[in-house]
């Protein structure tokens, strides 16, 4: 155990599959999943440190409000209290942070921003006497309007949501509720002049969801003047300490982090949130202490952002596209988070995987007083993609045509541009449309009230970035691999732990997997845009390469040949002599090595200051989806017969792994298209908190029968040709699923969630069910 708690963060390899030969490309039992499974699993709630205090947040059941004064009086005669943290207390001005923008006080300053922003910090002996004390802090306040949609957000003499004072110098829209605009595209002039035979123009909203993590949010802290010590279920460990350590004003060697696995993430988890508070109470205490969430708090502290996109999309006759015209507003939330990055990046493909001959997209991120949003899975993809898509319906029912072939008129094909001037399309993607057209039997006759829908959806990889992983080859054959990746349930420690074991001739039994201690592992830039295995495991990959150049060196000088003739293949060390296995090789001749062999190997991918994404996609992640839905007419409600998706992978180099993770996007896809929204009253209060009032998607909501499926063609740039996936499945399952609807029940919905009532109302205004 590396520290308190340190252990939860570090996973070896046993209970793997024990197996013979190469386990790339093989189902090799997932690394963890039998401590998940039985419950025995540490995640950070279940991290106890010597003479902790409990953290509880005051906030107020407003979404807006100026704060007038706030009475601790009750609250700390309260048997066990032993701080109360406010804005008062802390250095004036209150330091503020973030991501991208400094822009989040630690506790709210003045005035609260959104529904459940804290006001003040409870510090107790027991959970129960925070909370009691919670209830007695009085907060004199003045609640005043607040702007919650974009329409609001946007109007003239709208109250700002930030002083213009907080945002950078210079800023020309600081005196406006648009944190930042972005303008891409080509031949934008062409937009405006361009001769189609077929214009389609039309508005499309997408909600407010939550990620709905089954781990709450939760922090610890121990902190001292020797340093700060941090214990946080953060999808970004290194980020999380650079931040932290320039908040607090130390150099990084002072602030360590523990990463424990997350228990889901999703991107909800990628950037520091409530740590600064808990490490203020550290401080101010002397004690370790501990805040973590309810579901209900959680709700508060992070979602996605929804977005309202406005499109004109022109065709010829024959269904070729003409040009894409997007506006775009992204309602973030009140302070930036990553937001301004999710809008930006999901902007620039705004036209997705197609050839487009003229582009002109505007995209905006504005704020508003709601709960800040940030990186949700797909990254503000599936916003875009879901208007973008719909119009590709609706100009085929124009047309007379059906969804797949006016896709298959248009989709790109390896090496052309989607974006030009960018990198071209990496896949064969009309093999994975024509797929699951295949899959979901698109050709065959429907029966009676069915319909089918077909789409397709991209998302760009990561664009820069650096990971490094040092690995070990002990004495005894066994590898440990050190990585500073984040495992939040997408099965990295299983990949890292194939890569080296075949690269090392390790069974997976004999490969542990360290992570989640910043003290510990090499610098990783972040776990998110499906990078893991493409960058981790091309730094793995290249750590055990200079093990094979340590090993051709040391079977040279054990044998007194050339290095020139020895080779590392298949896990074998391969002499003139004959082959030995690296186990048994090192097992013999590393005692007069002093015991083991060490290797370290990074992927970097540079910073590329005139590209508007600060780099080129490392490669695309590309997915179709299909369904085939019965809907009811007296009822509005969806049966799914069928749900098909379909992901281009380069390399599965764990085929169940990456169906499970299909699996699951597809269901969290389901959410959004389905049922999932947050519901905002007149005040910005958020009225459907917690599992009872917010819907997700249950055994009793997935479809009849839902097929994943893989295309492979090892083209991506990670190892063996692998891209990254666990997006994909999730980014057009909206679009798919409601042009099935409409042909199964003849009405077009442009406004998400697919709830029952809505389909209804939709059929009833339209005067009831299409006859076949």
């Amino acid at each position: 155990m590396t520290g308190p708690g340190g252990g939860a963060g570090v996973t070896t390899g046993a209970g793997a599959a024990v197996s013979d030969g190469p386990s790339v490309g093989t189902d090799a039992r997932r690394i963890g999943g039998r401590e998940r499974v039985t419950g025995a699993q540490e995640f950070l709630a279940d991290i106890r440190l010597e003479g902790m205090l409990h953290v509880k947040l005051v906030t107020l059941d407003v979404a807006r409000a100026r704060i007038i004064a706030i009475d601790t009086t009750a609250a700390r005669r309260v048997p066990g209290v032993v701080d109360i943290l406010t804005a008062a207390d802390l250095p004036q001005p209150v330091p503020r942070f973030g991501p991208a923008y400094q822009d989040r006080p630690i506790l709210a300053e003045g005035e609260t921003k959104y529904h459940g922003e804290p006001v003040a910090a409870v510090a107790a002996e027991t959970k129960e006497a925070a909370e009691l004390a919670v209830s007695l802090v009085r907060v004199e306040h003045e609640v005043l309007p607040a702007v919650t949609t974009v329409a609001a957000a946007l109007a003239p003499g709208a109250p700002l949501v930030q002083d213009p004072h907080v945002r950078a110098g210079g800023d020309p829209l600081a005196d406006t509720n648009i944190l930042k605009e972005r303008h891409y595209g080509w031949d934008r002039d062409a937009v405006e002049y361009s001769r189609a035979d077929l214009v389609v123009e039309n508005s499309y909203t997408f909600p407010m969801v939550t990620h709905f993590a089954i781990e709450p949010h939760g922090f610890i802290a121990d902190a001292d003047a020797d340093g700060i010590r941090l214990w946080s279920p953060v999808q970004h460990p290194y980020l999380l300490q650079k931040m932290m350590a320039a908040l607090f004003d130390l150099p990084l060697t002072q602030v360590r982090v523990f990463a424990p696995d997350p228990g889901g993430g999703f991107g909800g988890k990628q950037n520091p949130k409530l740590e600064p508070v808990v490490i203020y109470l550290s401080l101010r205490t002397g004690r370790p202490c501990r805040l973590v969430l309810t579901l209900e708090e959680t709700f508060q502290a992070v979602r996605r952002s929804s977005c309202e996109v406005h499109v004109r999309t022109g065709f010829t006759r024959e269904g070729d596209l003409v040009f894409q015209d997007i506006d775009a507003n992204y309602l973030i939330g009140a302070y930036a988070d990553i937001a301004e990055r999710t809008m930006t990046k999901s902007a620039y493909l705004a036209c997705g995987p197609y050839k487009v001959p003229a582009a002109r997209i505007n995209a905006r991120a504005v704020l508003s007083h709601t709960t800040p949003s940030t990186a949700f899975r797909g990254f503000g993809t599936p916003q875009m993609i879901w208007p973008v898509e719909a119009q590709m319906d609706a100009a085929a029912r124009a047309l007379g045509m059906d969804g797949l072939a006016i896709r298959l008129r248009n989709l790109a094909g390896r090496g052309d541009e989607i974006v030009r001037g960018d990198v071209p399309a990496d896949g064969d993607w009309p093999t994975s449309l024509r797929k699951a057209a295949e899959l979901v039997g698109w050709d065959e006759p429907l029966p009676p009230g069915r319909g089918r829908g077909i789409a397709v959806g991209i998302k760009s990889g990561a664009t820069t970035g650096l990971s490094n992983a040092t690995v070990r080859l002990l004495a005894d054959g066994s590898v440990i691999v050190y990585a500073g990746t984040s495992d939040m349930g997408q099965g990295a420690r299983t990949i890292y732990a194939q890569l080296a074991g075949d690269a090392l001739g390790a069974p997976l039994e004999k490969v542990t997997v360290v992570m989640g201690d910043t003290s510990v592992v090499p610098f990783d830039l972040q776990t998110s845009a499906s990078r893991s295995t493409v960058f981790m495991g091309n730094a793995i990959t290249r750590a055990c390469e200079d093990i094979h150049a340590q090993l051709r060196e040391f079977a040279g000088e054990l044998h007194g040949v050339g290095e020139d003739d020895v080779r590392i293949e298949d896990g074998q060390v391969l002499l003139p002599d004959g082959h030995h296995p690296i186990a048994e090789f090192v097992k013999v001749g590393l005692g007069r090595w002093n015991g083991e062999l060490i290797g370290t190997g990074r992927m970097r991918k540079p910073h590329m200051a005139d590209h508007p994404l600060g780099g080129t996609p490392a490669f695309f992640e590309f997915n179709c989806t299909a369904f085939e839905v019965e809907v009811d007419t007296e009822t509005g409600e969806i049966l799914m017969h069928k749900h098909v998706t379909v992901s281009d992978v380069g390399k599965a180099l764990n085929p169940l792994q990456v169906e499970m993770q299909d699996e699951g996007a597809a269901i969290m896809g389901l959410g959004h298209t389905l049922m999932e929204h947050i519901v905002l009253d007149d005040a910005g209060r958020i009225r459907n908190l917690g599992a009872l009032d917010y819907r997700i998607p249950t055994t009793k909501d997935v479809p009849l029968q839902l097929t994943t499926a893989m295309v492979e063609n090892q083209d991506g740039p990670g190892p063996h040709g692998a891209k990254g996936i666990s997006e994909g499945a999730l980014l057009c399952t909206a679009p798919a699923l409601a042009a099935a609807v409409t042909d199964a029940a003849g009405i077009v919905i442009r406004d998400l969630p697919l709830t029952p009532e809505r389909v209804w109302r939709a059929i009833t205004e339209a005067g009831g069910p299409p006859t076949r």
